[in-house]
């Protein structure tokens, strides 16, 4: 038996099935490549999820995370750190807000959200106790707890895990009369993905961004931006409600904020939002870590200079513009996105999703589908203009192959 074979039967015989990954097991990996256990090596494609905006070991996280990890990684939050303020002051300024309140994954970043959307709504605007609504999109993914998942419609996220939480009303997304429609006197906030990627990397139409904004300032709603996947880089500007001219009043953030090196997410808003904590009603032993904070201060400083939002931008160009040929030929049926992100729908007719991810791992190309006939593409922002080409070259193989 291969040592691939080996790690992915012993894989499946003792941990839970809830992923369903492609059958090729990682060892190292550098830059925008990956090498697995036979020695094979493969161009990433998918940047795990935008978490790895740059790149795989990056010398600059890496100098950070083990510079910390020789000084103190954890204290908790019973005692403060000599890393902390001065991540959440960067952070704030990054975001061009006052405030943060740091966490470790997206998911927990997003019920952050939800909690301070509502005890805002309770405290300063003076939503009657326990009628709080919170207004999503469709086809939104936020996260898979029990509280996210009740506002998910998508069924394999949501099926069996009732019951759920009650205070959020779907709209579509991109419609901007039904949201008008669903927001009430109750309403606290609504929280969009600027452009939803699990959903297929979904770009919304021209302006919606902006109504969005408009609505919800009129209406006394807070606009929380969940820009964990798009944020940080990923479609060519710092934050994706850029492309619009959007400040959100709350930032979700995560995912690339740790560099792929430790887990690190925040919500990031002003004082008069984020101010309605006090001490014991919200927390985290490791969000705000001594670790966690070396690394995303070293990522704040890398967004800092520009080079990442304008490679995204310049490659995401070439990158679409290459996708937009195979249009109508057949293969393809459309291809959406932003920057270094696009969904690429395939005609049912080549193949599923799946199926494309796994032939194109057969050529040294690793991507990953979503909802049967799409694979999503996010390769690292340090990736060169000729690894992206190759890897293009290997999708137009496999798309025109027989």
């Amino acid at each position: 038996m291969s040592r691939t074979a080996d790690a992915i039967r012993s894989a499946d015989e003792h941990s839970a099935h809830n992923y369903h990954p492609l059958p090729v097991v990682v060892a190292s990996a550098e830059g925008a490549w990956m090498t697995d256990v036979e020695g094979r090596r493969y161009l990433d494609m998918l940047a795990g999820y935008s978490a790895l905006n740059f790149g795989h070991g990056n010398r600059r996280l890496i100098d950070a995370a083990k510079a910390q990890l020789e000084r103190v990684t954890l204290t908790s939050r019973a005692f403060h750190h000599d890393r902390f303020a001065e991540f959440c002051t960067e952070l704030a300024a990054l975001c061009g807000k006052e405030m943060v309140l740091p966490m470790n994954t997206g998911a927990e970043a997003v019920e952050t959200a939800v909690k301070t959307a509502r005890k805002w709504g309770y405290e300063v605007k003076g939503v009657p106790d326990g009628q709080a609504k919170i207004v999503v999109a469709a086809n939104n993914f936020h996260g898979r707890t029990t509280t996210i998942v009740s506002f998910s419609t998508d069924h394999e996220a949501r099926d069996h895990y009732g019951p759920y939480t009650p205070g959020f009303e779907i709209v579509p997304y991109g419609d901007l009369t039904a949201l008008d429609a669903a927001v009430t006197a109750n309403t606290v906030a609504v929280l969009l993905e600027p452009i939803q990627g699990e959903a297929g990397v979904l770009v919304p139409p021209a302006g919606y961004l902006a109504g969005v904004r408009r609505l919800t300032r009129e209406r006394n709603v807070l606009f929380m931006a969940d820009e964990i996947q798009s944020g940080l880089g990923r479609t060519g500007k710092t934050f994706a409600c850029e492309h619009e001219d959007v400040v959100p009043d709350v930032y979700v953030l995560g995912k690339a904020l740790g560099g792929g090196v430790v887990p690190v997410s925040a919500v990031v808003a002003d004082r008069d939002v984020l101010g309605v904590f006090r001490p014991g009603e919200h927390g985290s032993t490791f969000g705000g870590n001594p670790l966690a904070c070396a690394v995303a201060l070293e990522v704040i400083a890398m967004l800092r200079t520009g080079e990442y939002q304008q490679r995204a931008a310049e490659l995401g160009d070439h990158l679409h513009r290459e996708l937009n040929l195979l249009v109508g030929g057949g293969a393809v049926t459309a291809v959406r996105g932003r920057g270094l992100w696009a969904g690429v729908d395939i005609d049912p007719a080549r193949g599923t999703g799946r199926e494309i991810s796994e032939k194109l791992m057969g050529l040294g190309v690793l991507v990953k589908d979503t909802h049967g006939s799409t694979i999503r593409i996010a390769p690292p922002l340090v990736i060169s203009k000729e690894d992206l080409d190759w890897g293009l070259e290997q999708l137009r193989a496999v798309l025109t192959a027989g």
